[in-house]
């Protein structure tokens, strides 16, 4: 399989301080939307169901789409999620509602008497808890990502690149899901630390060849940038075509996934080709000298 044809860059033309300047200004205005909605709402980013508690109903409507199901129940209710199970005519439905009478009674007006399959009433407190644990899982996916680092290079400044750009590949997607109204669920949970994994890919990949590949700097960057933006570029295909596709089919889960996958793929271009490339090139040629 060939590799999408990426050209050269011209760093010579640009000071370490230029290079870092665009990523380190679009850390700061994350860092600055992640505080400001702290500051509204007293998290860093809007809640989901599987953090808050509620709800979730089970049904089958028959001849009725995902759009259709969800008109009907918001026109009475405050809903979190319906979504699609499978490929026949069940549903899942979200809220934070703790008593479901009413609901389950127009779910049944509607849809018939025996359409209702499952009800799972999650408390407040396993929300919190639930909480907890997916932060915890970040914060040692973060430190274990950070102590490999360490170990594989061993110098300071190469190892603060790559966690630098990690941090900035989460704190940035945290930030547009505040923007674009996304709320914080498992699955975008499980999309940020496949981006942890993603980042320290691509930061390795630059870093391996810059540091410990013979030859000029400039040629060792740009055959990493062959294969990492080719990478990044082919997985930025996929995650959108799997956002539209989701988002077609009516199943709501995906889509936000896929979007939080992209902001995270796009914004780890940025910091591994600027933010870690400046601090590579500095180290290389200024940090190393006695």
């Amino acid at each position: 399989m060939g590799r999408i044809d990426v050209e050269r860059v011209p760093y010579q033309d640009y000071s370490n301080r230029q290079l870092a300047a665009i990523p380190l200004a679009v850390l700061a205005l994350a860092l600055g939307i992640i505080l400001i909605a702290y500051l509204v709402t007293g998290t860093p980013v809007a809640l989901g169901f599987e953090f808050t508690g509620g709800t979730t109903v089970q049904f089958t409507a028959e001849d009725a789409s995902t759009g259709d199901v969800r008109d009907v129940l918001e026109a009475e209710f405050d809903i979190e999620s319906v979504r699609a199970i499978g490929f026949g005519s069940d549903y899942e439905v979200e809220t934070q509602l703790e008593e479901t009478a009413q609901l389950e009674s127009v779910i049944t007006d509607e849809y018939g008497d025996n359409a209702i399959q499952s009800i799972d009433t999650r408390s407040a407190t396993f929300g919190s808890d639930t909480q907890q644990e997916a932060l915890l899982g970040i914060i040692i996916a973060f430190v274990g990502m950070s102590v490999l680092v360490a170990a594989m290079f061993r110098a300071l400044i190469p190892s603060v690149a790559v966690v630098a750009s990690a941090f900035s590949d989460i704190v940035v997607p945290v930030a547009l899901m505040n923007v674009f109204g996304i709320k914080l669920s498992l699955g975008a949970v499980a999309a940020l630390l496949m981006i942890i994994g993603y980042s320290v890919d691509s930061d390795i990949l630059l870093n391996n060849h810059v540091l410990r590949r013979r030859g000029d700097f400039y040629e060792s960057a740009y055959q990493a940038m062959r294969t990492g933006i080719s990478m990044t570029l082919t997985s930025l295909a996929a995650m959108t075509t799997m956002g539209i596709v989701s988002y077609y089919f009516g199943i709501d889960l995906l889509p936000e996934v896929a979007l939080i996958l992209v902001f995270g793929l796009a914004t780890d271009l940025m910091n591994t080709y600027l933010l870690n490339m400046s601090l590579l090139r500095w180290y290389k040629y200024e940090g190393v000298k006695r």
